[in-house]
């Protein structure tokens, strides 16, 4: 059977196998393990993230094969039983290339730079795919992705896993509801980095030298030949060019890279914006109409443009629409880098998280200390009689994520997934991601590693994904962080 009769067949039998379908909030059947079991799935990254996303992905479907540039992950990986038969790659182009026309649904969990190459290659087979948030690492290949699902009709959903939580959805239409009465403001601060960020971090062999040289003459031949053995074991395990994928080559350095700590580098990451914020902007994202800012302004504590900043500060314009004011969003990232404490006094709020979400309105204030918004409470205001679609519950909101992907598929209706790639994962990661393009230009720091100055402001038209003040800016490569530069074979378009 070829792989479009067999994914029909899949579409159209999946319902009377099942035994049952969607209705309406609380009414929901779920799918018969038999019904899923005749999904194949493909995991590609299945360390970190990817250990849990291709566990539960291989909870509802049959893993026929799986990528890790990291040998030693998928050895690890192979020893659990419902992955032992998976054939192993370290290149995903060589998997889809052998598999790519029986697999049914491919979950994408490597770092964040190789998210849009890896997806857009599966969804032009006809794959459909869990990608780990943030969707891309640029703008436009996450307007990209959501052309494509909308193309392709393939189902998608993206790795914010707070997004199949009852209570954020009870949130949002708390939200929606007016509530609040007229919003005012956004905020959002984060306790990341975890992982290391700051000027002047990269290391190659050259500068270990010098280093050795300079500060360890007597031993510094002995330390030298050490971290030459200690690079080649890694390399011996790690496929390094394929971990570097679409970015400009670099030598690996044991530590800097691989494996958490990509996200604070421009050429592999999203730094703590494009980490988090995927998660605490789901809420007020879907509720207050977060979408198409008009501008973005930063200060940092000072970046090279190789290493994101320790820390920032970012301010979003977003215009009037119909259902609210125009309003600013305010994003903060560090511990200790918060709003200013006059805002959450006016509402009671003494002892503020380390991570957490308000949104103002002038009647009351939501207020979330939890990653997801998924405990909230209402100030000013009591709650609203509200209706919402629950999650299919499958034991946790990670699982149940995972699950609505493949409810989609097996029902053929990629609306299902709550966090698809056109209206909620593309949109979303488009308005976050505008925010690294004002910390770009936001390179000078203050003094002793303090916040620096406001930047330039970067003024933005989102229907054309354009700076409509580059000619202004004096800051460099802006408009890199739009559209990226593929290194190799790997197309866009």
């Amino acid at each position: 059977m070829s792989k479009f009769n067999r994914r029909n067949f899949i579409q159209n039998t999946s319902t009377a196998i099942a035994g049952g379908y969607f209705v309406a909030a609380g009414s929901t059947k779920a799918l018969s393990r038999s019904a899923l079991e005749t999904l194949n799935v493909a995991c590609v990254g299945v360390g970190g993230k990817g250990g849990s996303d291709s566990s539960n992905a291989a909870k509802f479907g049959n893993v026929i094969a799986m990528c890790d540039v990291d040998r030693s992950t998928l050895e690890g990986k192979a020893k659990s039983p419902e992955f032992k038969s998976a054939e192993k790659y370290t290149d995903y182009r060589e998997l889809l290339a052998k598999h790519g026309k029986n697999i049914d649904i491919m979950t994408v969990s490597t770092p964040d730079h190789m998210h849009g190459p890896i997806t857009l290659a599966a969804m032009r087979l006809g794959i459909s795919c869990y990608t780990q948030k943030p969707l891309t690492r640029t703008i436009y290949e996450a307007r990209l992705l959501a052309n494509v699902a909308k193309e392709t009709g393939v189902c998608t959903q993206m790795g914010n896993q707070g997004t199949a939580l009852d209570s954020s959805r009870e949130a949002i239409a708390q939200l929606k509801s007016g509530v609040l009465g007229t919003l005012q403001q956004v905020h959002a601060w984060s306790n990341r980095p975890v992982w290391a960020q700051g000027p002047g971090r990269r290391m190659t062999m050259d500068q270990f030298v010098k280093q050795a040289e300079m500060e360890s003459k007597d031993d510094a031949p002995g330390l030298i030949e050490s971290k030459k053995k200690e690079i080649s074991r890694a390399l011996a395990k790690l496929d390094w060019e394929n971990w570097i994928g679409v970015a400009p080559m670099r030598e690996y350095w044991p530590g800097l890279y691989h494996a958490f700590q990509f996200r604070g580098w421009w050429d592999f990451g999203t730094g703590a914006l494009g980490d988090m914020a995927c998660h605490q902007l789901t809420v007020p994202f879907a509720s207050c109409g977060l979408r198409d800012p008009i501008s973005v302004q930063a200060k940092s504590t000072g970046h090279d443009f190789d290493s994101f900043p320790a820390s920032s500060v970012i301010k979003f314009e977003f215009p009037e629409t119909a259902e609210r004011p125009a309003i600013p969003f305010w994003w903060y990232d560090r511990v200790g880098n918060k709003p200013p404490m006059d805002v959450f006094t006016k509402w009671g709020i003494e002892n503020v998280a380390n991570s957490g979400v308000l949104i103002v309105g002038d009647k009351g204030a939501f207020y979330s200390a939890d990653d997801y918004c998924g405990v909230y409470e209402l100030r000013g205001v009591q709650k609203a009689k509200v209706d919402f679609e629950r999650a299919v519950d499958k034991g946790d909101n990670d699982t149940n994520n995972m699950y609505e992907l493949f409810r989609a598929k097996s029902e053929g209706n990629p609306m299902i997934c709550k966090s698809n790639f056109i209206d909620r994962a593309g949109p979303l990661t488009e308005t976050i991601l505008l925010g690294n393009l004002a910390v770009w230009a936001a390179a000078e720091g203050g003094k002793d590693g303090e916040m620096g100055e406001w930047g330039e402001k970067v003024e933005w038209d989102a229907k054309e994904l354009n700076v409509t003040n580059l000619s202004a800016l004096k800051t460099p490569g802006v408009a890199d962080l739009i559209k990226p530069k593929y290194r190799g074979e790997h197309r866009l378009d």
